[in-house]
């Protein structure tokens, strides 16, 4: 009887639940070297939520490293989200970028701003008008550059998948040309990483002033850089309090 009135509970439970929650269609765009494997916690949260979460990895990225080439730049990057927005067909996107990847979404935005909902900059890349990623980010990774790949610059790398894999210095050498006035109209907001309440200096110039010239909404988050690896859950919760508002 117990039993009964237990497994009764829950399923009222997720009825309720199901209720109230509207599903919500995410897309994650991961940062530099790294990939859609990144984002598999989240995803499994916000998918046993009753969301819908896409978390496409970038050409020659991740599971998509043997397509890797120094052809492959900014623009194949943003292609690579616009097609997986159009083909999957959605609408009223939640479109979360990490680190790089605000460059990525911005371009994204441009050309599609009618199928979003929202931009979320987590901890990330803000480009002005005709600027690219190493406009942004200065010489960050100066001393990295191998075969016109970029290796990853902030330690070691695993040495079996997944992990951070050399990325094509056209990606952050294409300028991004922007303008639409519609993507003003999408609200957009920023995630800024702190350590014991500060942030860095870098990131600072890279996000954090650009979205307060902007009038953003700043969001501060305790942690390191890659939330989405150290804390999934948290990061879950302060999309959440992101997207409230």
């Amino acid at each position: 009887m117990k039993k009964l009135i237990f497994i009764l509970s829950i399923a009222f439970s997720s009825l309720a639940y199901g209720q109230q929650h509207h599903a919500r269609t995410f897309v994650f765009v991961p940062g530099a070297w790294s990939g859609g494997w990144d984002y598999a916690k989240v995803d499994s949260i916000l998918t046993a939520n009753g969301d819908k979460v896409y978390r496409p990895t970038l050409t020659g990225l991740g599971e998509r490293v043997h397509l890797s080439n120094p052809g492959i730049n900014l623009t194949t990057y943003i292609n690579d989200i616009l097609n997986v927005i159009r083909y999957e067909n959605l609408h009223d996107v939640i479109l979360v970028g990490h680190s790089y990847a605000g460059i990525v979404i911005s371009g994204v935005a441009e050309q599609v701003p009618d199928r979003i909902r929202q931009l979320v900059y987590l901890d990330a890349m803000i480009p002005n008008n005709g600027e690219s990623a190493k406009d942004i980010c200065g010489d960050l990774w100066a001393g990295m550059i191998k075969d016109s790949m970029v290796v990853y610059p902030f330690g070691a790398t695993k040495a079996v998948p997944p992990g951070d894999v050399p990325q094509p210095l056209k990606t952050f050498t294409e300028p991004l040309q922007i303008g639409n006035p519609l993507v003003k109209k999408i609200p957009a907001v920023f995630i800024l990483m702190t350590k014991e309440g500060k942030s860095s200096p870098e990131h600072d110039k890279m996000g954090l002033l650009r979205a307060r010239a902007r009038k953003w909404k700043v969001f501060t988050f305790e942690g390191g850089h890659y939330s989405m690896r150290e804390q999934p859950e948290n990061l879950v919760k302060k999309l959440e309090e992101v997207i409230r508002q």
